[in-house]
């Protein structure tokens, strides 16, 4: 109970007061938005690479994907930090905690050739990621398309940042 500091009598007795205090509440709110706010940015990758398009459909995101780049240089990231192609299983294993059931998004330069990448593939096919989706950038449908052309289309099996969107790999 809070009182009221007005004096309304001669008694000594103080009157309750009924009131909520929001302050503190809109302090907590301010302070979280402004948390919020710093750390969106930072839970995106951004390793600059240029990606194909794909006309596949989004779909929804999951909550923590792993992503590993592979430059035009040839040299791959794991998220934002780099890694060498023989660490690249235990960097994902760390990563994982060592779940192989977890979908593996690859993203691509253009200048990379199949091979290249078919072979960073192959080496997370070695490492027990069967899971691998490949990621490219987001185009309109060709306007000839019909509806009847995208429901056959295979769908994609997650999306990715806004822009991206994955393939089903081999």
């Amino acid at each position: 109970m809070a009182g009221s500091l007005k004096r309304r009598d001669d008694s000594d007795e103080l009157d309750e007061n009924h009131e909520i205090n929001v302050t503190p509440f809109i302090d907590v709110m301010l302070v979280l938005l402004i948390i919020f706010m710093v750390a969106a940015p930072l839970s995106t990758v951004d390793v600059a690479v240029d990606l194909p398009a794909s006309t596949a459909t989004p779909q929804p995101r999951p909550s923590e994907p792993i992503f590993v780049t592979v430059k035009s240089d040839l040299t791959l990231a794991l998220g934002n930090d780099p890694v060498t192609r023989t660490a690249l299983k235990s960097a994902i294993d760390a990563k994982t905690n060592g779940k192989t059931d977890e979908r593996v998004f690859v993203r691509a330069d253009k200048a990379v050739a199949y091979g290249d990448l078919m072979e960073v593939m192959n080496e997370l096919r070695v490492a027990g990621y069967l899971k691998i989706a490949l990621v490219g950038l987001e185009l309109a449908p060709p306007q000839g398309a019909s509806s009847a052309a995208a429901a056959l289309s295979p769908a994609s099996p997650a999306s990715v940042p806004s822009g991206e969107v994955p393939a089903e790999g081999p």
